[in-house]
């Protein structure tokens, strides 16, 4: 029987959680006046996943702060971002400590997004014949999607997964994952602050892609678009090359654990320990 190793996308769960809370206006607080909004609504989601997807291994990983060789590459990458609300920040090693408490590995890597630690995690299980489940709510990581790797993207509301895998992925997106890197490459993003190519939305690049393939076949035979695409192309090149490797998670960071640390299995009573410390009701309400 195949392990099923479920990475975790930390920051994604957290920033979630922070926010669908605090939109209802439910700015938890311990007696002390320490905020735990964000890292109560993360445990929901992350026992809800865990109870959903059934895995064997789970395994957090973490973002280790807004600089990386991405924004060495490009000083705009997420720079429309605003500064995370005052009353998350002491949530990030907050939540950190609960991970820990159910004794699940926190990974992350100076320098790196939280992306690359789970590209590189995905490879090296699935090149181990394991199953790899990843949750996020980024589409960024459909990518990642092989034989060996599916991908869980949270949708609105609790419990609401869209789950893509080598089987569906194209029925659902009209791409296969290799793409996913040229897609973003004449797209851009917005979210992440980097434009592609400019004038070329996801129709008009879900259209080039399925009739070239690749960014490389479209230039080799950009003389047969019409002349107004041939210009956005052309005058856009240095950013089109830009926005993939932007778009790229890496599948070669320096990161590296064993499989084993990562089996799901916990000590009921640090657990509660640690729920009686953040004043959270009692486990088994989230299970």
């Amino acid at each position: 029987m195949k392990n099923r190793v479920m990475l975790v996308d930390g920051m994604a769960l957290l920033f979630r959680g922070y926010f669908a809370t605090a939109f209802r206006g439910n700015f938890m607080k311990t007696k002390e006046g320490l905020p735990t909004n964000g890292v109560f609504q993360f445990l929901r989601y992350f026992l809800n996943a865990v109870d959903t997807f059934s895995p064997t291994h789970v395994i957090c990983c973490w973002d280790m702060g807004s600089q990386t060789f991405r924004t060495d590459l490009y000083d705009g990458y997420k720079a429309n971002r605003d500064a995370p609300p005052e009353e998350l920040i002491p949530q990030f090693e907050l939540v950190k400590e609960v991970v820990e408490a159910f004794d699940t590995p926190n990974i992350g890597l100076k320098n790196y997004e939280a992306d690359d630690c789970i590209g590189t995690l995905a490879r090296q299980f699935g090149n181990q014949g394991e199953e790899v489940l990843i949750l996020s709510g980024d589409l960024d990581m459909l990518q990642l999607v092989n034989e060996q790797t599916s991908v869980a993207i949270m949708r609105k509301g609790q419990g609401n997964y869209e789950v893509f895998n080598n089987d569906n992925f194209y029925e659902k997106r009209g791409l296969v994952p290799s793409q996913i890197i040229d897609f973003k490459g004449l797209t851009g993003d917005s979210a992440d602050n980097y434009p592609g190519v400019k004038g070329i939305g996801e129709k008009t690049a879900l259209k080039l892609l399925q009739q070239y393939d690749t960014v490389d076949n479209l230039l080799a035979h950009v003389d047969e678009l019409t002349p107004a695409m041939q210009a956005r192309v052309n005058t856009n090149l240095d950013m089109l090359s830009l926005s993939q490797e932007l778009a790229e998670i890496k599948l070669d960071a320096p990161v590296h654990i064993p499989m084993e640390k990562g089996i799901w299995k916990f000590d009921e009573q640090r657990v509660e320990e640690k729920f009686i410390e953040l004043e959270f009701k009692p486990l088994h309400t989230f299970l």
